[in-house]
């Protein structure tokens, strides 16, 4: 086992579904990448997401990393069992309540002016009387607010492996989530889960590039490292889209119906250019990062 410290790498899936080649193709690179550097490797399960996770799905997928040949250091953990920590880090936090509806932000969002994809900042400077009155309104509908950060600055630039220093947008982005079930929201508990557990590499796919500068900007204010970014290029269908099981991508169950694991794995080091291989540990042996394909794969089924 790699020495503490030497830092920690994580894979972290939802559980809302068995995982398929583009999820298993992640999941192998950020083994590889903190293998390779000498770091521990986490596995968390992400299931804050409470109306899509489910224990079945996560224990459906730990299987099948396990079949895979992926492994990992220490007990797996469950977002859903750090509430605590997520409150603790929340009442760190320069925050406000969001009376907001989606609507009322897609709304104001498209007004003149107002920054695509950002929140406008309704609620943030609200009176105490029009809090209450909001909230008394939230109160006879049975929800409560959303609960936003409240930020002192629009960007903040991170560095990644392959892009470099990346600047990217940060708003009041919210914590935690509002309505009849109110959730943590991901951008907390992923920077909160990550400082606890001394992640300082993270490796995921680069559709999630656009969030590490609030991840990162996040962890600043709760006074944890930022850790390295890997953002890899995902695997897409054949019309360009981020794979996805309406697309036809195939489960590991469904590939191992016709191909032993060691296909599979054959399968996957070839999307990353390597040949000859039949597990992840032969493919660790000849791993580079550098000579990694930068342009996304395209599944063929």
């Amino acid at each position: 086992m790699p020495s503490p410290k030497a830092g920690a790498g994580r894979y972290a899936p939802s559980p809302s579904g068995d995982l398929h080649f583009g999820n298993l193709r992640t999941a192998l690179l950020a083994w590889l990448f903190a293998r390779h550097t000498g770091r521990a490797f986490h596995m968390r399960v992400e299931d804050i997401d409470t109306q899509r996770s489910s224990l079945e799905s996560a224990h459906r997928q730990l299987e099948d990393l396990k079949t895979l040949g992926v492994d990992w250091d220490g007990p797996v953990t469950y977002q859903s069992d750090n509430t605590d920590r997520y409150e603790a880090a929340l009442n760190r936090l320069p925050t406000f309540e969001c009376y907001c509806s989606r609507r009322d932000i897609q709304e104001a969002s498209s007004a003149p002016h107002a920054v695509p994809g950002h929140y406008p900042g309704t609620c943030r400077n609200l009176s105490e009387s029009e809090r209450r009155r909001k909230r008394e309104e939230l109160e006879q509908q049975n929800r409560v607010p959303a609960i936003r950060l409240r930020a002192d600055t629009d960007h903040f630039t991170v560095h990644d492996h392959y892009l470099g220093e990346y600047t990217g947008d940060v708003d009041d982005f919210i914590l935690r989530r509002g309505g009849q079930q109110p959730d943590w929201a991901y951008n907390l508990a992923v920077v909160v889960d990550d400082g606890a557990q001394g992640v300082d590499q993270v490796v995921r796919g680069d559709d999630l590039l656009s969030s590490a500068p609030r991840q990162a900007y996040l962890a600043t204010l709760l006074e944890t490292a930022v850790p390295g970014y890997v953002h890899v290029p995902l695997v897409l269908n054949t019309e360009g889209r981020r794979l996805a099981k309406r697309d036809g991508a195939v489960t590991l169950r469904e590939m191992l119906a016709d191909a032993p694991v060691s296909a599979v794995v054959a399968k996957l080091a070839a999307s990353l250019g390597y040949s000859g291989i039949s597990t992840p540990a032969q493919l660790l042996e000849q791993f580079d990062p550098e000579t990694l394909p930068r342009e996304p794969f395209e599944w063929q089924g």
